[in-house]
């Protein structure tokens, strides 16, 4: 699977994404030794779009696919480890733990992605963008196993209790109230009856891990008071409402 997405920076320096790597020409007189200089995280999500539109189940399978081979080829099995554990937390855009394990391992990113790393004597890692992040042409799924469309209601719902939500699209906190035996997906679908955002367009992040739709509310170990954050597909979103008000018309 292929991918490319180019822009400019505000240092005037052009930033080339692919599905393998992202390089950036070093500023004119550095030496070409300096090539691989350590860099800090970049606090930014990359955007890119896949030739070959995948579902989010796709995705996941593609990614686990990825971490679960890695370290048969090249490298040491704790820096795979590691690597893993920051892009998780990169994707939840908790960049500071994201950066604490990098430091942690010795591993040193420099172009500030997550694409090229090396550990401390020399051996070169690379991490696939689709691990890093989704693209902006995934694919909604409506009745898959993986979507999060339907889920029916427990039992025993539990007991009652505020989640602390913050929502990527708006950057506003939203206090939603559902019971600690719902599932997250679930709760997604009620935080489409609230904030009118779409469940098939949430992906839930708590302490740097991406929360599964499937998993009970009361097995995440949410704190309380603590954020859990909701980082929104806006490009998919728009593009749905954009084709649903075209066929109207």
């Amino acid at each position: 699977m292929g991918a490319c997405v180019c822009r400019m920076n505000p240092d005037n320096e052009t930033m080339s994404v692919s599905s393998a790597s992202i390089s950036r020409p070093a500023s004119a007189g550095i030496a070409m030794g300096a090539a691989r200089k350590n860099r800090p995280l970049c606090h930014e999500t990359i955007r890119w779009r896949s030739d070959v539109p995948l579902t989010e189940g796709q995705l996941r399978s593609k990614r686990d696919e990825f971490w679960d081979t890695a370290p048969a080829f090249d490298g040491r099995k704790e820096i795979w480890d590691a690597l893993r554990a920051a892009t998780n937390a990169a994707e939840g855009l908790d960049f500071q733990m994201a950066q604490a394990i990098l430091d942690g391992a010795n591993v040193s990113v420099p172009n500030g992605y997550l694409t090229e790393c090396y550990d401390e004597l020399g051996t070169q890692y690379k991490v696939p963008i689709y691990c890093l992040s989704y693209p902006i042409n995934i694919v909604k799924e409506e009745n898959g196993r993986d979507s999060p469309a339907e889920y029916s209601e427990p039992v025993d719902g539990g007991t009652e209790i505020f989640l602390k939500l913050r929502i990527s699209s708006t950057m506003t906190d939203v206090k939603l109230p559902v019971y600690s035996k719902d599932t997250v997906g679930q709760c997604k679908k009620k935080l489409q009856a609230a904030e009118a955002v779409d469940a098939c367009c949430q992906r839930w992040f708590y302490s740097g891990k991406l929360l599964g739709d499937k998993v009970p509310i009361d097995e995440c170990s949410i704190h309380q008071g603590y954020v859990v954050q909701v980082i929104v597909n806006t490009e998919h979103y728009n593009h749905d409402n954009s084709t649903s008000t075209a066929h109207a018309s």
